[in-house]
Formats: C-alpha cells, structure tokens, sequence
C-alpha cells in the first residue's frame, strides 16, 4: 500500500479517478470496511485519514484514546484491501480549511472519480460541509458520491467510540464482533519485578505505546513474536494489589512457549476476560488462582480456535 504524507503530495497522476474513503478510520472496524467494500465497484479504493486525530488538536481534554497506533492503523488499512492512503497532517490552522478548500483537493488535486463518506459526515471550518454539499461538489465536477448507512451488529451500531467503551469496560469480545476481530495491541517485552516465575509462573511484562487497554483483569490471549507463530496465553493487566503495586502493567504467561522474550517485539489478541482484579491474602493463595486462570484461558484459546 502506498502511503502519501498530504491530500497536497496526493496530487499524483496514479490516483487521478480513485475513490476516496474519507475518515478517521481509528480502528478500521466493520463500519470502515463498508466504505471500502462501497468504493471498490468506483475504481481504485484510497483512505483519506487524518494525523493526530482531530479530537486531539480541537478538544485535548476531551480527546479519545486511540484504539490504534499510527503504524497499526495503516496495516489494517492495508488488509482491508485498501490501495493507498493519503495521512493529511491536523492543526489547528488546517482546520480552518474551508469546505470549499477540502472539496479542491479531494476533485481538483487528486482528482478523484469518487467519494465515499459515512451517513454522518462532515467536513471543513466549522463543519460546515455536510453530505449534500460534497455532492455538489462532485456533481460540479462529474465525479460522484456513495453515503454508506450505519452498519449494526446486533443491532449495536458500529463506531470506534462503541469499540472505545467496550475496550475500557473490558468487554474484549463484544469489541471484537464490532471489529470484525481480536482487539489487538503491540509492545516490547521488558525486564519486570520477576515476581512470576518466584510463584512458578513467569511472564512476559509487555511496555506499548498503544493509547489503548483493556480494563484490569485476567484474560485469555494471543502473543505473536513478530510474524512467528500465535501462541495461547494469560495476561493480566493491573497493579498487581497482592503485592501492594501501584504501576499499571501488562503481564503475559505463554502456554508451551519456550525461549527469551526480552527486548522482543509481540503482538497481544485479547479474545476473553476471565475475571477482575483482586487482591489475594498471599502469593500461594494467588499462585493457586493463576492456576485455575491459565486453565480457563487454556480453554477459550481453543474455543476462539
């Protein structure tokens, strides 16, 4: 997939009659991927994304917490069978653009064919640009546009601000039906307290840059390391209240898993929480606990197949 850093470095010959997917696209969850199953009957399918996510910059205090990194986003796009994507940068001056600016780069500087944006949409300073006027545009300029509808599962509609509270409530898997897969996160295996394997269940402590976790819990998991194979596992997200910590941490025990992690970069599928955090009167009561836990995530790892 090709990656083009502005709507302004867009302006390539190769796009001329794409179809544009406009939106965040924080997630690429089943919503998402109607737009592009809708594009794709329109020519080549582009996603138009924004970086850092508007919220960010309009309304820091109040912005969400991204359910993807940057780099993850763009891999999903990808999968998703997208061609390229145009990452317009996001200020507080570019979000001044006039609608009518916005519409000159998607129809005059890229030159697309079409348009494709969710039932909600809008666009420009202020928001002033709406669906009906990016018709106009379009129709202006013999391009054309596609409204794709709310997408529902279940009748839950699917947006990532549904997939943002599933997450934090730690409802991985309700999450996971509105994605369309396992929430997933990335991370490093870093040197941990070495509690675990004291207990005699080591683990892997994994430091990410995701913006993004699961409520404090035990869950049954997957952990890949890089593109080797996807192992079963536990992992606990949580201060660790039996030893009295106060440091948020991410802590995964690999069935049959054999080698050093550390300093290795892994990939964590959430498929089940298990139980909630709680704090045990001592570490045998607690060893004793995670037995069971490595038990029921043994048994939802092969449930998830």
């Amino acid at each position: 997939m090709k990656v083009f850093t502005s709507l302004e470095a867009a302006a390539d010959e190769s796009l001329t009659g794409s179809a544009l997917c406009l939106g965040n696209f924080d997630g690429v969850h089943q919503g998402h991927r109607a737009l592009f199953d809708a594009a794709r009957s329109h020519g080549v399918v582009v996603a138009v994304t924004f970086s850092p996510h508007p919220g960010k910059v309009l309304k820091p205090d109040l912005a969400p917490r991204c359910i993807t990194t940057s780099a993850r986003k763009l891999e999903l796009l990808e999968e998703a069978g997208v061609t390229a994507a145009i990452v317009q940068p996001f200020s507080l001056e570019y979000a001044k653009t006039p609608p009518a600016a916005f519409e000159a780069a998607l129809f005059d500087g890229v030159k697309a064919g079409w348009v494709v944006v969710g039932y909600d949409f809008t666009y420009g300073a202020g928001r002033a640009g709406t669906v009906q006027t990016l018709e106009e545009a379009a129709r202006a300029r013999g391009a054309g546009v596609s409204v794709v509808p709310a997408v529902t599962v279940d009748g839950v509609v699917v947006s990532s601000s549904k997939v943002r509270e599933y997450i934090l409530e730690g409802r991985v898997e309700a999450a996971a039906l509105l994605l369309g897969r396992p929430f997933d996160l990335d991370g490093v295996v870093v040197p941990g307290a070495g509690r675990g394997r004291t207990i005699g269940f080591p683990t892997a402590n994994i430091d990410t840059p995701n913006e993004l976790r699961p409520a404090a819990g035990v869950y049954a998991v997957r952990v890949r390391e890089g593109q080797g194979r996807w192992y079963g596992a536990a992992a606990n997200i949580g201060v660790k209240p039996t030893f009295g910590g106060t440091e948020v941490t991410i802590e995964a025990h690999l069935f049959d898993y054999q080698g050093d992690l550390y300093g290795k970069k892994v990939r964590v599928q959430f498929l089940e929480r298990l139980r909630a955090e709680k704090r045990f009167a001592s570490a045998s009561e607690l060893a004793g606990q995670i037995a069971r836990d490595l038990e029921a995530a043994r048994a939802a790892v092969a449930r998830a197949g």
